[in-house]
């Protein structure tokens, strides 16, 4: 079995306990990205997902800066279809790897916002990204391994004789991860994940995605080579009670104007249409966004991406988590507000019951 590994998340756009309130009641900054990188490391997360969205800071100068800032953790940032030259962001990513030893990661997303794709000029839809995203992910893997200059003949990019310096610290490269609904997203984990994460859902319909993702990568003949994982929110407290207060409390003024805003925005994509699913579906059954147990799809109301939470006390979430440990997936992206303290109540309450559970697959915080 795999080790477990868990990561914490930067909200670059700014942190909140209130939607309502904006998601910048903690403005972004050097000030609050130093907290939430320190909490994480001391809290034992291994890696720190850096976002891309449009009101985010940018990424790759923002984890950089903070590499630089930080000792252990590494930085899990997005590789977007058209957005890099494939021979520039191979560059990229090696130099990062070297100079931090090996604390970089890749996070490939295609299927985020058509309003934020057509507001940067990206000018593919939705097919077209996830095609060009698999033919620059083997353009990145060909660089890093090749012997000698790589020639490459493709439906977006051709290439003579280009070759990447430094080579990777890491073997043979950094990793991947991808996270999505879709075939697209799938066919692209299953051919070049190293873990694919999901984005909450009720764990049997997990499993069963599992199994259909696995059996792709068995026909790509990488069933060993990929992983599988969680993006998820995290609000716990020491009584079940306060959990669902802090729950309540960021959401508290999202209306329906809000809400309608965030579904349009996604609407073409597949994960994240699961999530408003999962939310109009419980609260059709009276049951206020709870789609299993210490499993809230509340935030779907204020956020896009991962918009399920896990919710409870100490014991209640740990065992919300380890209901996904127990499946098969290995690696949990987290994150919660605020997002230094969060860090720290997960490392002081819930990382000791999961070590207790797992202590043969968990790293030492």
């Amino acid at each position: 079995m795999r080790p477990l590994e868990f990561g914490w998340y930067l909200p670059s756009s700014g942190d909140t306990t209130c939607y309502g309130e904006g998601p910048a009641v903690v403005p972004p900054g050097t000030p609050m990205f130093d907290r939430v990188v320190q909490a994480a490391e001391a809290a034992g997360f291994e890696y720190m997902l850096v976002p891309v969205a449009g009101p985010c800071w940018e990424a790759w100068v923002t984890t950089a800066f903070l590499a630089g800032r930080s000792s252990s953790i590494r930085m899990l940032v997005a590789a977007r279809p058209g957005y890099v030259n494939p021979v520039l962001l191979a560059k990229m990513v090696t130099t990062f790897d070297r100079l931090t030893e090996g604390r970089i990661a890749v996070n490939l997303i295609a299927g985020q916002s058509e309003a934020e794709n057509a507001a940067d000029g990206i000018r593919y839809g939705k097919e077209d990204r996830y095609a060009l995203m698999a033919e620059e992910v083997a353009i990145l893997k060909a660089l890093w391994t090749a012997a000698g200059p790589v020639d490459f003949d493709g439906r977006f990019h051709t290439l003579r004789g280009a070759r990447v310096l430094p080579v990777p610290h890491q073997s043979p490269h950094p990793r991947f991860y991808l996270g999505g609904g879709s075939r697209q997203a799938w066919e692209i984990s299953a051919a070049h994940a190293d873990v694919h994460l999901f984005w909450g859902d009720r764990p049997e319909a997990i499993a069963a995605q599992m199994a259909e993702i696995r059996a792709m990568a068995r026909d790509a003949g990488r069933e060993d080579a990929l992983g599988f994982g969680m993006r998820l929110q995290i609000i716990c407290r020491e009584t079940e009670a306060e959990a669902w207060a802090a729950a309540a409390e960021l959401v508290r003024g999202v209306g329906e104007t809000k809400h309608a805003a965030v579904r349009a925005n996604v609407a073409n994509s597949v994960a994240n249409q699961r999530v408003q699913a999962l939310l109009a579906e419980s609260q059709d059954q009276g049951r206020g966004g709870l789609i299993a147990p210490g499993l809230w799809a509340g935030l779907a109301r204020a956020r896009q991406g991962a918009g399920v939470a896990v919710v409870g006390d100490p014991a209640q979430c740990a065992a919300a988590l380890q209901r996904f440990i127990d499946i098969g997936c290995h690696s949990f992206c987290l994150s919660g507000y605020l997002h230094d303290e969060e860090a720290v109540r997960f490392a002081r309450w819930v990382r000791p019951i999961l070590a207790e559970r797992n202590a043969d697959r968990m790293k030492a915080a």
